[in-house]
Formats: C-alpha cells, sequence, structure tokens
C-alpha cells in the first residue's frame, strides 16, 4: 500500500481582478515559498519512497523546498499539470464573457464536461491524473505529489466517489496537504486540505 502526500503548490501571485492562470506557468511568490519550507519542517520526520510533481516550475519549486536536503530526485509529470483553459487563460471573468458569449455560463452548467476553446475539461484532468495515482499505487511507502487545486480536487473525487459537478466543494488553498491510502481494493483519504500547525500527527508509522 502507497500512503499518498498529495499536495498543492504554494502561493503564487493573483492580479485583481482575478484571471484564469490553468497551465500559464507562474512561480511562487516569497510567501509561495515560505509555506514550503513550513512542509519540509512537518515532514522531516517522514521517509519518502518516491516524490512526484507536475513539471510546472510552481509545483517543481514547492517540492523542491519541501525536500530540501533529502537525496530523493522529483520526477516532473507533465500528467499533473493544471486544467488546459485554452482561449480562456490570462483572462477575467467579465473578458471571457465579453469574447466568447455565454462560454462562461455553459462552464458553470457542466464543469465537468466543459472545454474551452482550445483547452480541456475537469473529465479530461481527472483521467490523467487519476492514471498517474494508479501507476504509484504498488508503491510501498509514502509517496509525495506536488500539483493544482484543480487537479487535487479531480483526485479527491475519484477517491470519495463524488461526482465532479461538485468538485468546488472541496477545500484546495495553496500548499495544503491531503492524506490518501492507495490500497489494492480503493482510495481512502485520511485526511483534507491540511495546514502545517503544530503539534500534528500523520497516521501510521
Amino acid at each position: 500500500m502507497s500512503t499518498l502526500f498529495l499536495l498543492r503548490h504554494g502561493a503564487i501571485l493573483q492580479q485583481e481582478p482575478r484571471r484564469f492562470i490553468g497551465q500559464t506557468d507562474h512561480p511562487l511568490t516569497e510567501a509561495g515559498r515560505r509555506q514550503a519550507a513550513l512542509w519540509s519542517e512537518v515532514l522531516s520526520d517522514v521517509p519518502f519512497a518516491a516524490a512526484v510533481s507536475s513539471d510546472l516550475c510552481r509545483c517543481r519549486e514547492t517540492a523542491a523546498i519541501v525536500l530540501g536536503g533529502r537525496d530523493l530526485a522529483v520526477r516532473p509529470e507533465p500528467r499533473l499539470r493544471e486544467i488546459a483553459l485554452g482561449a480562456f487563460e490570462g483572462l477575467t471573468v467579465d473578458e471571457v464573457r465579453q469574447r466568447y458569449p455565454g462560454a462562461y455560463e455553459r462552464r458553470g452548467c457542466d464543469i465537468a464536461g466543459f472545454c474551452p476553446q482550445g483547452g480541456e475539461s475537469f473529465a479530461a484532468v481527472q483521467s490523467r491524473a487519476v492514471a498517474v495515482l494508479t501507476e504509484l499505487q504498488p508503491l510501498c511507502g509514502n509517496v509525495l505529489v506536488v500539483a493544482h487545486g484543480g487537479v487535487n480536487r479531480t483526485i479527491l473525487c475519484h477517491a470519495l466517489g463524488i461526482d465532479l459537478s461538485r468538485l468546488f466543494r472541496l477545500g484546495q488553498d495553496y500548499c495544503r496537504l491531503n492524506l490518501l491510502d492507495l490500497g489494492p481494493d480503493c482510495w481512502r483519504v485520511d485526511g483534507l486540505n491540511l495546514a502545517p500547525i503544530a503539534p500534528w500527527r500523520f497516521p501510521g508509522p
């Protein structure tokens, strides 16, 4: 059985009004680096058998900080990238409504299946992300996975048997941790959107 430490990347710069980011490759802010450093302290006694992250820099940097000082390479995995938002990338909600009338509303009515022009659906994200975790399932021990808010929510929906239409009911704040046991017959969620606040104990050895 693998115990999955599924972490969202640290904070990145957000503009006001907020814009769709998707796969745009933003780096961590200093606040994001500090968030990752807290997890480096909290997880210092946890032995990791493997580490995988999205290949976008905000995830790779988060993983590198969390594992700082360890002799463990992080495998970059494109299938753990955030959802591709195509024509929506970089736009505000108002700009999407102006340029693509009705598209934002259609997305809201079908959050699982809607594809922006040149982008992908959350159903497609779930398919590729769950495939990565299924490949990790035979590993024994702890596995660090650093990905994105949308990706993590699709994974948690799969593990909990929740329809993707409800994915935004699951909190996934910057640099928060989820704990999953990937058993041979089912995936169990042991922790959701956890903060690195002491005193804190992980289940198991």
